[in-house]
């Protein structure tokens, strides 16, 4: 199992990559609850074990939040995560990566997970009621994984160097 700190470094990293531009933390926290989600789908796992929190804006896991700077993450050592969840964290910065961090939260807002994590909340309220991992299955469910299309970027992974 990952730390999410790595996870979230790599997907700065990609995020970066891929766009040319630095990732803004509330995005950081949508595509890492977005990776915790297909992973779940893909491997039926989690891809790590720490929580997030419901607040207003949707997820939020409280060591990313203590920990991000606009150079990465502030931790004394990042570790590479593994290719599986490299593929998995990379598909989902290339599929969601684009859209705003205010639709990232407008599609969180829809997850049963984020939902119930917000019950008796007002809606300005941040809250501190952890997501339910149960919950995030739930919303897997309505995933269809690619994992179908790993046979496709296999050499690409194969030869890259993981972050």
């Amino acid at each position: 199992m990952e730390r999410i700190i790595d996870v979230a470094q790599y997907i700065y990293t990609e995020y970066k990559r891929q766009s040319g531009e630095t990732i803004d933390e509330m995005k950081l926290h949508k595509l890492l609850y977005l990776v915790q989600r297909e992973s779940i789908a893909i491997t039926g796992e989690p891809m790590f074990a720490e929580c997030f929190e419901g607040w207003k804006y949707g997820p939020v896991c409280r060591e990313v939040r203590m920990n991000y700077t606009e150079d990465g993450m502030n931790v004394p050592e990042i570790k590479k995560i593994s290719l599986e969840n490299a593929y998995i964290a990379k598909n989902v910065v290339w599929q969601y990566g684009s859209l705003a961090s205010w639709k990232l939260s407008e599609i969180s807002h829809n997850e049963l997970s984020w939902k119930n994590s917000r019950k008796g909340l007002k809606k300005d309220e941040n809250g501190r009621v952890l997501i339910s991992i149960d919950d995030i299955r739930k919303d897997a469910e309505k995933i269809r994984p690619y994992d179908s299309v790993w046979d496709m970027y296999y050499d690409e992974f194969d030869n890259a160097e993981v972050i």
